[in-house]
């Protein structure tokens, strides 16, 4: 997205999210902080992926924010309105992908533009979503339309140390945490939930909230994925 685009998206979707807020007075959310703790070294980590120092060919992209490859969300929380159709890029960089982790909605369609100087293949044989699209050259994009809920390891053919994951979920109460870490999931029915922050190396953390009519609850996660000296 451009630097001048994302403010415009930021401030549409924050009209959209008020005026559904003021359309459903009844509802509350959660909000918090993620914060991303150390482990002591030498601790396994529940992990799905190759670590981000495998990577290989040029390293002069921008870094990444930790804080963009953790997901909260509402775990099962029963829903059963309608779901909006996202559309996202992973798009293949440096021959790593980027953002290495998303999340999306049950029918959503991410597509993966190459902007390498020579082929990828993006493919998936998860329980999830089991694809495989093929080599293709730098400028070229290909899609892929995600239908069931869960998690969905994509891979390179061609580079074994690319990854990313993919989390699909059967409804819209997630987000990816700000660059500070907090985070907001509005708009949920009174009740009691499950808030869990997925990070693809730490595994997830999970915590109860109780959600009440028009106000805000507030749930902080600590996701150990630092190593401590």
């Amino acid at each position: 997205m451009h630097r001048w685009a994302r403010p415009l998206f930021t401030l549409v979707l924050a009209l959209i999210v008020a005026s559904l807020c003021a359309q459903a007075p009844d509802r509350g959310a959660v909000s918090g902080r993620v914060t991303l703790t150390k482990r002591v070294r030498g601790t396994a980590l529940p992990s799905v992926a190759y670590p981000a120092a495998r990577t290989i060919g040029r390293h002069d992209a921008a870094p990444i924010r930790e804080t963009s490859n953790v997901v909260v969300y509402v775990r099962d929380p029963a829903y059963r309105g309608p779901l909006p159709v996202l559309r996202v890029e992973i798009r293949q960089q440096h021959e790593t992908f980027v953002p290495r982790i998303a999340a999306v909605t049950i029918g959503s369609i991410v597509d993966f533009p190459n902007d390498d100087p020579f082929f990828h293949n993006v493919f998936s044989l998860s329980s999830a979503a089991t694809f495989d699209l093929g080599r293709y050259p730098r400028g070229r994009t290909r899609s892929q339309t995600f239908t069931r809920p869960g998690v969905v390891k994509v891979y390179c053919q061609i580079h074994s140390h690319m990854s990313a994951t993919i989390l699909v979920l059967d409804h819209p109460f997630f987000t990816v945490p700000n660059d500070d870490g907090t985070y907001r999931l509005p708009l949920l029915p009174p009740g009691e939930y499950t808030v869990v922050g997925w990070h693809e190396r730490a595994g997830e953390r999970a915590a109860r909230v109780r959600v009440q009519p028009g106000q805000a609850a507030t749930v902080d996660l600590a996701l150990p994925v630092e190593d401590s000296p």
